[in-house]
Parts: C-alpha cells; structure tokens; sequence
C-alpha cells in the first residue's frame, strides 16, 4: 500500500489531537489483564517470526518492553541461536538520533535517562532490522511513540547516511490503530507492521 505523505495542514490541531490519542491508547494498554497481554504477545511474536523467517540472520535492534510493551527477548534469542546478532536503542544524548549497543540474554544491564533497561556495556553496532514500539498507528505505517522523536531521528539520519536505512518494523497492538494519526514533516513511516492480528508490508523493501 503506497504511503501518504504528511500534510502540512490539518483540520485539527495536531499536536493536541496526538497528546490525546498517546494518553488514550497508552491507558488501554496498561489496562489489560495479564492472560490477554501474554496471549497478544504470543501470537505477535508468532506473526513476527513469520516474517523474519526468510531472511538470512542479520543484527535486529529491539526495546526493552516497558508499559505493557510487546516482549521480543524470547523471540531474538532464539535467532541468536540461529546465528543473529541482536542490539538495543540507546539515547546517549537529548534531542539526538539514538545508537545501538549490542545485547544477547546474559548482557549485564543499566537503564537509559528514561528508566529503560539498556546494555551496560557500550559495545556498538549499526542493525539491519529495527523493531519500532508503536503506541498508535495507521496503516500507511506512520506511528506515535512516546513523544521523544528519537526513532524519527534516527531514521532520518540514515536517510542518506552513512550506513543504509535499517528496515523499520512498527510492532504494536491492534487498540492502537486509528485511521490517521495526522503525520507531519518530520514523521517516518516504517516499513512493515506487526500486531496480534498479522503483518503486513507498508513500504518497499530493499532486501
């Protein structure tokens, strides 16, 4: 599906209409009840999987779950068993694209200026594949986070840059999808999303 690029006008004003829906699809998810979070996690790692699994092993770049987030762990060490290489996101500075530090499961672990859970060792690595949290989002793959807009740093840095853009899975729940979440300049969308109820393409992939 060809992505529709942001406007520079809305209706709305857009920063309140996204406060609003980050709050309101945030608050749904902490809502849920433990058996239906394990089951949405269970069946997004499944769907996940799925389209991971003709790609030769690559350097996957994944968060840290917080706020009732998908949980990739079990999911990323059974590829490094398989020969990937894994890493998280790490916001070394305010305001800047983030870097990447590599992690497998017995990484000893500090937290980021947010409370995050990061890879205490600053061993760094530029991945292939990153998995992007979505609080919200639509299905020209646009997506609200948590407000920082360091994965739309990130990417853009990449875009040209030094090192090829990485491809951008958006992973979420189903509760956060909206008919537009109103992008603007500044927004990236990813390149293919995950939820409990599939995964799908969005962009074009390069390989």
């Amino acid at each position: 599906m060809p992505t529709v690029p942001p406007s520079a006008e809305h209706i709305i004003d857009s920063s309140v209409y996204r406060a609003a829906l980050r709050a309101e699809r945030l608050a749904a998810r902490l809502a849920l009840d433990p058996t239906t979070l394990a089951d949405i996690n269970r069946r997004i790692e499944s769907h996940l999987a799925t389209l991971l699994a003709d790609r030769s092993p690559q350097t996957l770049a994944f968060c840290a779950p917080v706020k009732n987030e998908f949980d990739a762990r079990p999911l990323v060490t059974r590829l490094i068993a398989q020969g990937w290489r894994a890493a998280m996101p790490v916001v070394a500075q305010p305001a800047a694209p983030m870097v990447f530090r590599a992690w497998t499961p017995d990484a000893a672990m500090s937290t980021d200026r947010h409370g995050i859970p990061i890879p205490a060792a600053d061993v760094r690595v530029e991945p292939d594949i990153v998995l992007l949290p979505l609080v919200a989002f639509d299905a020209c793959g646009y997506r609200i986070g948590y407000g920082g807009g360091y994965f739309d740093r990130t990417l853009a840095q990449r875009i040209p840059g030094p090192a090829p853009r990485p491809f951008a899975i958006g992973v979420g729940f189903e509760l956060g999808r909206v008919a537009s979440i109103h992008p603007e300049a500044h927004d990236i969308p990813v390149d293919a999303l995950v939820t409990e109820a599939g995964a799908c393409c969005v962009g074009v992939d390069s390989g």
